[in-house]
């Protein structure tokens, strides 16, 4: 999976162990477990099996919660949606690399054709 261009390398860092992120997210550490179970999420582990969550994985389960609480979503509508905003953040990349891509292509001729057409039109 690609890392989001607005977030920090940082953000992946896990800092917060489980009662901490439940109590951010506002659900019991249960709940975590189970979407962990639920293959909704994977935080990070100590060697002592301590579960870590990262601030990317608070912002999964704020996700979560609203499509759970406020839209009413099953869990498995969860996955589906989860997945479905991933693929359209991949695809948002690759149009934007894909325009940078052409932009260089054309180069300063293209740009200075656009300035003459548009001189034209005045």
């Amino acid at each position: 999976m690609t890392m989001p261009r607005n977030m920090e390398p940082e953000d992946d860092e896990p800092c917060y162990v489980i009662s901490v992120a439940a109590r951010m997210i506002g659900v019991h550490a249960q709940t975590l477990r189970y979407y962990e179970r639920q293959g909704l999420l994977a935080p990070s582990r100590s060697s002592g099996k301590t579960r870590f969550y990262s601030p990317r994985d608070i912002e999964r389960l704020r996700r979560i919660r609203t499509l759970t609480n406020d839209l009413g979503v099953n869990l498995a509508g969860v996955e589906v949606a989860m997945r479905l905003m991933e693929r359209v953040v991949e695809l948002e990349h690759q149009l934007q690399d894909m325009a940078e891509e052409m932009a260089r292509l054309r180069g300063p001729a293209t740009e200075g054709s656009a300035t003459e057409v548009e001189e034209e039109t005045r």
